[in-house]
């Protein structure tokens, strides 16, 4: 864990009251890449050691569910665009901010981040690396439609049209900026896993 002191002054008539709060530093961990890369594998394998996952997704799913929108991978592409076209490109990391502050965890796994300007959202409020993964496109695809999710693409025209949106918002910067990749090819999930966690312990000294 890391800690900073934050020091407030409170001025009452000729009084100055200094206050000095001690306030911990979480660890953002951005785990970036394309759809069906392995980024949900990594944040849920990684639960058992203490790290918390929060879902970029999730964010906009529940911004579906209280517009009363069917959550289909079009109508949740639809819907990240509005919301980053009226609130700006980081709009859906400000919808986490909150969940991440009120982590009980130091380590948090951030599932699903599209680009730099969502990054810099959350560099606000921690210590942020960026962790891309890569997996071709067969084996994406392959992992999207076994999933089974409602986002799922229905054939390989689905897929190629999310990937174009995706790198659209900013996805490609956020992988090439990466502090760290994965290759996700030919691994075993236990493989990733392990992979993963030993690059977030090497932040986490």
């Amino acid at each position: 864990m890391k800690l900073q002191f934050v020091a407030s002054i409170i001025i009452s008539g000729s009084f100055i009251d200094w206050r000095i709060k001690l306030m911990d530093v979480k660890l953002i961990v951005c785990l970036t890449g394309m759809p069906g890369a392995g980024k949900t594998t990594i944040a849920e394998g990684l639960k058992p050691k203490g790290f918390e996952k929060i879902t970029m997704g999730d964010a906009v799913r529940a911004e579906a569910t209280r517009r009363k929108i069917d959550p289909t991978g079009a109508n949740l592409g639809k819907l990240m665009l509005e919301l980053r076209e009226k609130n700006g490109p980081g709009a859906v990391a400000e919808l986490i901010k909150d969940d991440i502050q009120n982590s009980k965890s130091d380590v948090v796994l951030v599932d699903g981040v599209r680009s730099l300007a969502e990054v810099n959202v959350l560099k606000k409020i921690g210590t942020v690396k960026i962790l891309a993964i890569h997996a071709s496109g067969d084996t994406r695809y392959k992992f999207l439609t076994e999933r089974g999710r409602t986002d799922a693409p229905s054939n390989r025209e689905d897929f190629t049209k999310r990937d174009s949106r995706e790198i659209g918002v900013g996805m490609s910067e956020s992988i090439a900026l990466a502090d760290e990749t994965i290759s996700n090819n030919n691994m075993t999930i236990e493989e990733l896993v392990n992979t993963a966690y030993n690059v977030i312990k090497g932040w986490m000294n």
